[in-house]
C-alpha cells in the first residue's frame, strides 16, 4: 500500500544481515576479517565465528525470529532447509537463546535422502553443510537462513553452488590476464553479472482438486485447444487484473523486503502467464535469489487462492515458460566489458572478450545444451515460442558486418577506424539502443550483454552460468597465454581476432531459427541440434567436456558423473510419474465418465424408438460408435504404455532407458492424448471430469 511504498527506501532489504547492517553491529575488524576472507578464501577463527554468530542471533531476535537453518541447493535444483530453534538451557537449567560460531559455520544433513548421482548411499549418509558467507544471511517469517554450501562426507560437491562460485574465481584470474596485457592496472577484480527474466503461469487454485496431472506434474498431460487461443496476442502487456495485481504487489514487497530488486512485472503472451524481471547482480546473488524468487512466488499465490506453474509447458497448444538469463562481465570499476568504448584501445578489448565467448559457445555448445535441458523443456524448446535445440549466437547483422570485415581485412567506411598500433579494423562505438534483437535465439547479444535464452522456467540458472563463466574463462586463458608468450602482441593479437571469426564464425546466425532452413544449414555447419534433452546430458560426460571441468577444478570426473546420474534419474523419474497419472486419470476418470455418457446416449436411442422406430437416431449412433471407438483405443494404449513401462525399468542404464522413452512411451502418450482430447471435444462438458484450459487460462 502507500504506506509501504512511503518507506520502500528504509524497508528495501530490511530483513537481510548485509554489509550495512555488519558495519554498525559489529567491530570493524571482525568486518574486515569477514571481508577479507570472502576475498581471499580463508576460514575464520572461531572467536571470529562467535562474535559474527551472536551479532547475527541477536538481529534476527529483533525481527522476531526463533530459529536458523542453513539453506542450501543440492544436486537436484531445489532449495533445502532444516530448522533448529535458538532455545537451549544453560547450566542453571534456564531457558536462553543461543547460537554459537560453530552452528553458523556448520550444519550436517542425510546426504543420502538427496539425489547425489552415486555419490552417497544410505550407509555413508553424512553431509555437511558450511556457511557460505559471499551471500547475505536473511529472515523469512520466523527463520533467520544462512546460505551455505554443501559436501558430502567425503568431501565431493554435493551442490550447484560450489562450482559456480570455483568458475567466478577462474574467470576473474584469466580476465585480469588480459587487464594487464592491456596495460589496465586500475582494474583489481572482474566478475560475472546477471539479470534474470522468469516466467510463470497463475491459475486459480481450485483446479488442483479436479486435475491430478497438475498437482503431481506440474502440467496437463490432458486437454483439447480452447476455442479462443493466443494468436490474436490479447493477453501480452495487458492491463494486470486486480487479483493478480494484488498478488504481485505482495511478491515485491516480500522480495524487497529480502534485497531482492524486482524491477519489471507484466503480463505474458499466453492467457494466466507472467513475467518478473529481477536487476542484474553478481551471478552467485543472482542464483541465490531466483531460487527464492521462483519459492515466494508459489507461496504467496497460495495466500491469494491462486497456484504458481513454473513447469516449462503447463498447457498443450499455448506458449510455455522459459527463464532468460542475461550474462555480462563487469569490473570493480563499474566498466561493462560488453560495452564497446570510443577509442580503439576499448574497442579492441571489447573484440577479444567478444571473441572468446564466440570460440566458448562454438566449441562447447552441447556443453550450453546440456545445462538446459530437462523432461519439462523438452515439451517447449524447438517450438515456435522458445529457441530452437540447435545453440547459435546473434550479434545482428551491424556487428557480424564489422567481424567478417576485420576477417577479410576489408575496411568497413562509415563504422570502422583505423587502428595502427594493433593493425586491425575495429570499429567506433556501438550503439545498443539501435541493436535488433531476435527473440528467437538462443544466445544473443543485446547491446551489452548476452541473453541465454534456452534455459527453463522451473530450473536454477546456477549451473548454466557455470559453464558460461567456465568454457570463457577457458578462452581467456589461451588468449592470454599466446599474447604472454608471444613476441609481437599486436600481431599475435590481430591474429588471435581474425582467426576465431574466420574458425567460429559458423556459430554465429541471425536468421529465423524456427525456420526449416535454419536446421539444413546448420546440418551443414556441422552444429549439434539434440532432439531431446536425454541426447544433450550424455554430452556431459563427454571426453572434452570432463577435461575442461577437470583442468580448472571447477568438478571432478566423480561430480560430473554425478551430475550427469542426477539430470538423466529426473528426467527417465518425470516421465515414469507422468505415465503412472496418465494412466490414473484414464482408468479411474476419463473412461468411467465416457462411458457414462455412452450409457446416456443409447438411453436416448431407445427413447426416441419407443416413440417411433422411424425416427432418426443416426448422430448419436455415429458419436456411439465414435466414443466406443476412442475408448478401445485407451484401453489398448494404455496396456501397451504399462507393458513399456516395465520394460523400461529393467534397462539399468540410464541413457538406454532414456531412448527407450522415447521410442517407445513417447508415442503411445501422443496417442492416448489424442484420443483423450477428442474424446473431450465430444463429450457432454458436465460429464468431463476436468476443467477444460477455457475454464482454468481464461478464469481472470
Amino acid at each position: 500500500g502507500v504506506t509501504f511504498i512511503m518507506k520502500l527506501p528504509d524497508d528495501f532489504g530490511c530483513l537481510v544481515f548485509d554489509e550495512d547492517v555488519m558495519r554498525k553491529r559489529l567491530p570493524e575488524n571482525v568486518c574486515c576479517k569477514l571481508k577479507h576472507s570472502v576475498q581471499e578464501n580463508f576460514t575464520l577463527d572461531d572467536e571470529t565465528c562467535n562474535i559474527i554468530a551472536n551479532d547475527m542471533k541477536n538481529w534476527a531476535i529483533e525481527h522476531g525470529a526463533t530459529h536458523f537453518t542453513h539453506w542450501f541447493h543440492p544436486l537436484i535444483g531445489i532449495s533445502a532447509e532444516k530448522h533448529e530453534s535458538f532455545i537451549s538451557k544453560n547450566e542453571h537449567g534456564n531457558i536462553i537463546m543461543n547460537f554459537s560460531g560453530k552452528e553458523l559455520a556448520k550444519g550436517e544433513a542425510d546426504s543420502s535422502s538427496f539425489s547425489s548421482g552415486g555419490l552417497c548411499s544410505t550407509f555413508s549418509a553424512h553431509g555437511h553443510t558450511f556457511w557460505n558467507a559471499a551471500s547475505n544471511a536473511f529472515i523469512r517469517g520466523k527463520t533467520l537462513y544462512i546460505p551455505a554450501v554443501f559436501y558430502s562426507h567425503n568431501g565431493e560437491i554435493l551442490d550447484d553452488r560450489i562450482p559456480l562460485f570455483k568458475s567466478m574465481k577462474l574467470l576473474n584470474k584469466h580476465a585480469l590476464r588480459i587487464f594487464k596485457l592491456f596495460d589496465n592496472v586500475y582494474v583489481k577484480q572482474v566478475f560475472p553479472t546477471v539479470g534474470v527474466e522468469q516466467e510463470y503461469f497463475l491459475i486459480d487454485k481450485k483446479f488442483l482438486k479436479c486435475r491430478e496431472d497438475l498437482k503431481l506434474c506440474g502440467r496437463t498431460l490432458f486437454g483439447t485447444t480452447s476455442n479462443k487461443m493466443q494468436e490474436e496476442v490479447k493477453h501480452y502487456l495487458s492491463p494486470i487484473k486486480p487479483r493478480i495485481l494484488a498478488y504481485m504487489n505482495e511478491l515485491d514487497e516480500e522480495l524487497w523486503k529480502l534485497g531482492i530488486l524486482s524491477k519489471i512485472k507484466h503480463s505474458e503472451v499466453s492467457p494466466a502467464q507472467y513475467e518478473l524481471v529481477s536487476h542484474f547482480s553478481l551471478a552467485n546473488i543472482a542464483a541465490d535469489q531466483n531460487q527464492l524468487i521462483m519459492e515466494i512466488m508459489q507461496n504467496i499465490a497460495e495466500r491469494h487462492g491462486l497456484y504458481c506453474l513454473l513447469h516449462e509447458k503447463p498447457f498443450f497448444g499455448f506458449n510455455g515458460s522459459g527463464k532468460h538469463i542475461n550474462w555480462s562481465l563487469a569490473t570493480d570499476t563499474g566498466k561493462n566489458l560488453f560495452e564497446p568504448g570510443y577509442t580503439s584501445l576499448k574497442n579492441a578489448q571489447f573484440l577479444l572478450f567478444l571473441c572468446a565467448l564466440i570460440k566458448g559457445v562454438d566449441e562447447y555448445q552441447d556443453l550450453l545444451c546440456a545445462s538446459a535441458a530437462s523432461a519439462g523443456n523438452d515439451l517447449r524448446l524447438g517450438g515456435n515460442e522458445a529457441p530452437c535445440t540447435i545453440m547459435s549466437i546473434f550479434l545482428g547483422e551491424e556487428l557480424t558486418e564489422i567481424l567478417y570485415s576485420i576477417e577479410k581485412s576489408i575496411d568497413h567506411s562509415e563504422k570502422i577506424c583505423i587502428n595502427s598500433k594493433f593493425n586491425i579494423n575495429i570499429f567506433q562505438k556501438l550503439k545498443s539502443d539501435n541493436l535488433n534483437r531476435n527473440r528467437t535465439s538462443p544466445f544473443a547479444f543485446t547491446g551489452n550483454k548476452f541473453e541465454f535464452r534456452m534455459v527453463g522456467s522451473s530450473m536454477s540458472i546456477a549451473y548454466p552460468i557455470t559453464v558460461i563463466n567456465t568454457i570463457m574463462a577457458n578462452e581467456l586463458c589461451q588468449f592470454a597465454d599466446i599474447l604472454e608468450n608471444g613476441s609481437n602482441f599486436d600481431k599475435d593479437l590481430t591474429e588471435i581476432i581474425v582467426n576465431t571469426i574466420k574458425n567460429h564464425k559458423k556459430i554465429i546466425f541471425n536468421g529465423n531459427n524456427y525456420s526449416d532452413e535454419w536446421h539444413l544449414e546448420a546440418k551443414k555447419r556441422h552444429l549439434f541440434n539434440f532432439k531431446t534433452s536425454a541426447n544433450a546430458i550424455s554430452q556431459l560426460i563427454a571426453t572434452k567436456n570432463i577435461e575442461i571441468f577437470e583442468k580448472y577444478k571447477i568438478l571432478t570426473k566423480v561430480e560430473i558423473s554425478a551430475i550427469y546420474n542426477v539430470l538423466m534419474q529426473n528426467y527417465c523419474q518425470t516421465l515414469h510419474t507422468e505415465v503412472m497419472v496418465m494412466d490414473s486419470m484414464i482408468k479411474k476418470q476419463i473412461i468411467p465418465s465416457t462411458e457414462k455418457y455412452i450409457k446416456v446416449l443409447c438411453d436416448t436411442v431407445l427413447s426416441k424408438k419407443q416413440i417411433t422406430a422411424q425416427i432418426d437416431c443416426s448422430a448419436e449412433i455415429q458419436l456411439i460408435s465414435l466414443l466406443s471407438t476412442l475408448l478401445s483405443e485407451l484401453y489398448n494404449n494404455t496396456d501397451i504404455l504399462k507393458e513399456n513401462l516395465i520394460t523400461s525399468n529393467k534397462i539399468p542404464n540410464l541413457f538406454e532407458r532414456s531412448k527407450f522413452y522415447y521410442k517407445k512411451i513417447f508415442s503411445v502418450l501422443n496417442k492416448i492424448r489424442k484420443s483423450a482430447d477428442k474424446i473431450e471435444q465430444n463429450i457432454d462438458k458436465k460429464l468431463w471430469p476436468f476443467p477444460s484450459y477455457s475454464d482454468i487460462l481464461f478464469e481472470f
